[in-house]
């Protein structure tokens, strides 16, 4: 396999309003909004990219919120839950901290050597805070609220959950170049490079699980890194020659991505490192405004009317509202 990848990029899901999605993931879980786009494919919706100051790949949850979705229905054939890494010793800081802001917690559980704490967002989506005892050397956002010494360092993991592993597992492996890391009962993690947050993926299987459905509180998609769009198109290349069916290149203005399916279901893509966040706005003005690519531009009034508009904490927005 002569493609790698080096670890996650993004996971997409899908909310509901747009408001409230904004309040939790900044206000509760203190991420930074790093871009404020619209669905490229749907530009009736947001496209919302919370992060790390820059939005680095690997530090990103983004979310196509519409407020009439209807609810998804967690099973296999997608991604089910979605883990951020945190400082060791902060897994209590952050189980009161949300049992604060009325979020309902698990107990903390141990596995692997790892703390892990699991809760839902306000549309259902399935999350965990995962505290690595190897540490997270990632930079985090600093708020009033969350401050730096217990945020979120970035992504640490995905769970896919299938009916049975191994096709999915052929395809981590010879399609992402990922090596198979531990079994834990019907459990198998996968790693890419040395491992650690933000390069790992857990494979559950659980065949009497129902059929997932993706829609309100459920992932859309899970993006892994690529570092440049000629790897990309090799890659796209070798995974086509394989079998696998792949779409075109598609410019996502920030990277370039492609997307298949994983043989369990899930949608999986294959996202560019480059060109980032700030080709259209400076870094101390991310997410404020409501950026749009240039074949959209001429649709912008409507757009903007069709939008709510987004109260954004200061620290996020030191400026007005994002209108939308």
């Amino acid at each position: 396999m002569p493609f790698t990848t080096s670890g996650l990029h993004h996971v997409t899901a899908i909310g509901g309003d747009p408001q409230r999605n904004a309040d939790f993931y900044l206000r509760t879980l203190g991420l930074r909004l790093v871009k404020t786009t619209v669905n490229f494919d749907d530009p009736g919706t947001y496209h919302l990219y919370y992060g790390d100051e820059i939005g680095r790949p690997g530090s990103l949850l983004t979310f196509f919120p519409w407020r009439d979705a209807p609810p998804g229905r967690v099973g296999t054939g997608q991604a089910t839950t979605t883990a951020f890494s945190v400082p060791e010793h902060s897994i209590g800081w952050w189980k009161q901290h949300l049992e604060d802001a009325g979020v309902s917690t698990s107990r903390v559980v141990n596995r692997d050597d790892e703390d892990a704490l699991h809760f839902r967002d306000p549309d259902g989506l399935q999350l965990a805070l995962v505290a690595h005892p190897q540490g997270d050397p990632r930079d985090p956002w600093d708020t009033p609220l969350v401050p730096g010494e217990h945020a979120v360092r970035g992504l640490h993991s995905v769970t896919l959950s299938v009916t049975r592993e191994d096709a999915t597992a052929g395809m981590l492996t010879e399609g992402l170049g990922l090596r198979f890391a531990a079994e834990d009962g019907n459990r198998f993690r996968f790693t890419a490079g040395d491992g650690g947050p933000g390069a790992t993926v857990d494979v559950q299987v659980t065949p009497d699980a129902p059929r997932g459905l993706v829609a309100n509180g459920t992932v859309h998609h899970v993006a892994w890194r690529a570092p440049d769009e000629q790897t990309q198109a090799a890659w796209r290349e070798e995974l086509t020659d394989r079998g696998v069916e792949v779409t075109s290149i598609m410019d996502r203005q920030y990277f370039r991505s492609i997307y298949f399916r994983e043989p369990g279901g899930t949608l999986l893509e294959i996202a560019t490192d480059q060109p980032g966040f700030t080709i259209d706005e400076p870094l101390l003005e991310l997410g404020q405004a409501l950026k749009l690519p240039p074949w959209l531009e001429p649709d912008r009034e409507r757009i903007e009317h069709a939008l709510p508009a987004l109260d954004l904490p200061a620290e996020n927005n030191p400026g007005q509202q994002v209108r939308a």
